[in-house]
């Protein structure tokens, strides 16, 4: 199939682009950069021995975007493009609302235009909101914590009304639970522009020494060790959900949490980063983060019953993979 992958120089983007093309999937990938560097494109290439057709496009920019579906007979599109801290989006909501949206907007409306009708869509565990774990696909969606979660429900929302109203659509939504790690190879990984935002690039620069120390929001979470306990995937695993997921090509919409099933503390992840890679890293606990929940982890169950995908890698691959990445 030829895939149109938005966001594909981004750290899960490109590693789900990586697994296309070991699939013989041909990948066409759209991004702004924002977040990303150009570079992947060619680290791409050094892992797969193909190099994508590469658009640097925003995908809010419709006339912009329109020019590759003209330009190229898509059979599907993996949508990941969107910005997705959650504390900057507690800070900066009109950014979030307008980014996420409106590019999901513009992708569907060009998708329908030019008959692309396979959709997978990049969501997250946030759309929850604050329920009780292991968290199921039949949930009820409530009230998310931050404005990164409701756009993510948003389109949801939105994929669904469109599979309604056009039923030649495939909409495929995966919840991604928190991924870490990098290719084994070291050449690509998560190496977001800026301050970080997620937990492991921050461990890694602290580790590094180009940070001080770890700020880990919260200790008094009713928890294990009172910091927050998340599903950490390895980015990997989460890549080849994608790939797998394309079998569920089916009419409708298809729901599917992408995590292992297993909670682990922030401290329990920075003391296995520490113990794994024999480097020190520094921490200190400080306030909440607003918008953060205590405990966030999947019931997989689906996912492996209806794709046969499973989680294969643990917390020790991901930091050691991850620490490679960061050294290289």
């Amino acid at each position: 199939m030829t895939i149109l992958v938005t966001g594909g120089l981004g750290f899960i983007g490109s590693h789900t682009v990586v697994e296309l093309i070991k699939a013989r999937h041909t990948v066409i990938i759209v991004d702004n950069l924002i977040n990303s560097k150009r570079n992947v494109l060619d680290k791409i290439g050094m892992i797969t021995g193909i190099t994508p057709i590469f658009y640097p496009i925003d995908v809010t920019q419709e006339t912009q975007l329109e020019m590759v579906f003209s330009a190229h007979q898509l059979d599907g599109v993996i949508h990941f493009a969107g910005l997705k801290a959650v504390g900057e989006s507690v800070s900066k909501p009109l950014d979030y609302y307008f980014n996420n949206i409106v590019s999901t907007l513009s992708l569907c409306r060009l998708c329908e235009k030019y008959g692309v009708f396979n959709i997978i869509f990049s969501s997250s565990a946030t759309v929850y909101g604050n329920q009780q774990s292991p968290l199921k696909e039949d949930m009820l969606l409530k009230r998310t914590t931050n404005p990164y979660g409701e756009t993510k429900a948003m389109n949801e929302r939105i994929l669904v009304d469109l599979a309604k109203a056009d039923k030649r659509f495939s909409i495929i939504l995966l919840r991604y639970f928190n991924p870490v790690g990098a290719h084994e190879s070291g050449l690509i990984g998560e190496s977001p522009n800026g301050m970080p935002n997620n937990l492991m690039p921050y461990i890694i620069k602290v580790a590094k020494g180009q940070l001080p120390v770890l700020n880990i929001y919260g200790n008094d979470y009713d928890t294990v060790d009172g910091t927050g306990v998340r599903d950490y995937i390895h980015v990997v695993d989460l890549a080849k959900g994608h790939v797998q997921a394309m079998v569920q090509f089916n009419t409708g919409v298809h729901i599917y949490n992408l995590g292992t099933g297993q909670g682990t503390s922030v401290l329990e992840l920075v003391k296995t980063f520490i113990e794994v890679n024999k480097v020190d890293v520094p921490y200190e606990f400080v306030g909440r983060r607003q918008g953060d929940i205590g405990t966030c982890y999947a019931d997989p169950t689906k996912a492996e019953s209806e794709l046969g995908w499973k989680a294969e890698l643990g917390i020790k691959e991901m930091v050691k993979d991850a620490w490679r990445f960061g050294m290289l």
